[in-house]
């Protein structure tokens, strides 16, 4: 099965289960729309709870390239589309001067001194299959720099200027992530699908836990994602995402537990929550989450 021949959402769950992602299906059907409609997909959602895996398991399905672009205060083109090799210039250069022989400026600024950056390696990729452009943390770029990439999406071209424009015969599979620290502009979210990825249900992240954990006893794992479900009802700063739950399976598991207790979740705390303040509070509920957990 390929993205160019899926013709329903079910095939598309299907295909992202047998690359171990569980996707419900408004996600499921985003997806499907993406790929049928090649546009960029705008997916949302607080850390960990799957945005950039959809990436990278749709690389893995399709078979193309995973061109990653991570996103951060200041990037600009040089670090996103191109940048010239200035060393290897300035060698060419001194082996041209050192031979007698006339310096050629165009020969400076030609295919073998440029350094594609992921933008311009997804949009003038070589190959078959198109590959998957992820452009993870979009929320950490400032507005000058998402009006650049915007520009990119809508046209799916780049130039050079020394060299001419760079255009993608087929577009390139595009997923955009926030964990919307900022508002993305309106702009590019229009030029977008969107979706919004939300914390899974109880028998969506066990299914996950299963999935992803095998090893983890099947009563464990379900005390973990129940006792996961009372964690996020807690007020908290930063609540679990699924990558948290699966390291607390696993830690719990290592520590031979077959199932949780207070002590255990208290010595593993670490594992499931990353800011003191919130395991402060998760502390002061101990009873209540391993109650849950537990079905006590």
């Amino acid at each position: 099965m390929t993205p160019a021949s899926v013709t329903s959402v079910d095939e598309v769950r299907a295909a992202l289960a047998d690359h171990q992602y569980l996707a419900d299906e408004g996600l499921a059907t985003a997806i499907f729309l993406a790929l049928t409609l090649r546009r960029p997909l705008l997916l949302e959602g607080e850390a960990g709870v799957g945005k950039t895996e959809v990436a990278k398991v749709l690389a893995r399905w399709t078979g193309g390239e995973l061109v990653r672009l991570q996103c951060y205060e200041g990037i600009d083109a040089g670090q996103a589309v191109y940048e010239w090799d200035y060393s290897r210039q300035l060698l060419h250069l001194r082996a041209v001067e050192a031979s007698g022989a006339k310096v050629v400026e165009d020969e400076l600024y030609s295919e073998q001194f440029l350094v594609r950056r992921p933008l311009l390696r997804a949009i003038a990729y070589e190959g078959t299959v198109p590959p998957v452009l992820l452009v993870d943390e979009v929320d950490r770029a400032d507005d000058e720099f998402e009006a650049f990439l915007l520009e990119i999406l809508s046209d799916y071209a780049i130039t050079v200027p020394e060299l001419g424009t760079f255009r993608a015969e087929s577009p390139p599979v595009v997923v955009v992530t926030s964990n919307r620290t900022r508002d993305v502009h309106d702009a590019l979210k229009r030029r977008c699908l969107y979706h919004w990825i939300g914390h899974p249900d109880f028998e969506r992240e066990l299914a996950i836990l299963r999935v992803r954990a095998p090893e983890v006893p099947a009563e464990l794992a379900r005390q973990v994602a129940r006792a996961v479900e009372a964690v996020r009802d807690v007020e908290l700063y930063k609540p679990p995402g699924v990558a948290e739950t699966i390291d607390w399976a696993h830690a719990l598991a290592a520590l031979g537990r077959r199932e949780i207790d207070e002590a255990a979740v208290d010595l593993t705390l670490g594992t499931v929550l990353k800011y003191r303040e919130d395991q402060e509070r998760v502390r002061s509920h101990l009873e209540t989450i391993v109650a849950a957990g537990t079905g006590a």
